[in-house]
């Protein structure tokens, strides 16, 4: 049990920080829920309102469909976790904290899911977003970090990372997996979903072995604006789940 000072819990404990705590355990397990988990490794963190060096965070050896809210820990940029009762894995402290603090991403989400890592490996090194519809919606939101260096054992992966996405919404990590961000848990965890829908269709696709046929560039743009407008359907969707799960 980690010592906590009465700011701190006080803090943990407040409504909205609470209510935070709720939803980043709701997103962890639909991703368990709809397989885009991976052991119990892997990270989801959301900045706290007005910061970015607090952030609360999955801990260190819960899988994702066990988390609740009362097992989400309070972390500062240095790694120090400041409320929470379990440990927490190094690797995530170094790539969210850097995340947080260089783009100003208030919720963070990696994966190693199946289809986005498996586009992870090839040559293009992420999914077409003049494909699918699902697709469509990334279009000019994602960029490709193609220099993977190893586990984030310490503060200069998880800052190159962040300078590689250069604002982008996701990032494509080559040999590795992506990152999803938003400034909202909802709209984070719809866009995650369906980034893998995306990618499984295009692996799937490919797989057949018949040329594809790409929308153009423009339409893929339109896409992407018409899911901006209609953000509502994402808030529904987690709503959804909540009465889910």
């Amino acid at each position: 049990m980690h010592a906590v000072t009465e700011l701190q819990q006080d803090l943990y404990f407040r409504p909205d920080i609470s209510k935070l705590r709720d939803d980043l355990a709701l997103a962890l397990r639909a991703a368990d829920h709809h397989g885009l988990s991976e052991g119990v490794c892997n990270h989801f963190s959301v900045a706290l309102p007005g910061e970015s060096d607090l952030f609360l965070l999955n801990p260190r050896g819960l899988a994702w469909e066990e988390v609740q809210a009362d097992d989400i820990v309070l972390v500062d940029g240095n790694g120090e976790c400041l409320a929470g009762k379990h440990e927490i894995e190094p690797t995530a402290m170094f790539i969210h904290a850097a995340i947080h603090r260089i783009t100003a991403k208030r919720c963070v989400l990696h994966t190693h899911m199946q289809y986005a890592t498996a586009l992870s490996l090839t040559v293009a090194g992420a999914l077409d977003t003049k494909l699918s519809q699902n697709a469509m919606r990334f279009h000019g939101r994602l960029v490709i970090d193609s220099d993977y260096n190893g586990f984030a054992f310490d503060h200069s992966e998880g800052e190159r990372i962040a300078r590689a996405m250069n604002g982008a919404d996701v990032v494509f990590l080559g040999n590795h997996g992506v990152v999803v961000c938003n400034d909202r848990i909802d709209y984070a965890y719809d866009d995650l979903y369906y980034l893998e829908r995306a990618c499984s269709a295009e692996v799937l696709a490919r797989s057949t072995g018949i040329p594809l046929a790409p929308s153009s560039s423009d339409v893929a743009k339109k896409v992407a604006e018409q899911v901006e407008e209609g953000r509502l359907q994402s808030e529904l969707f987690f709503e959804s789940l909540r009465r889910k799960l």
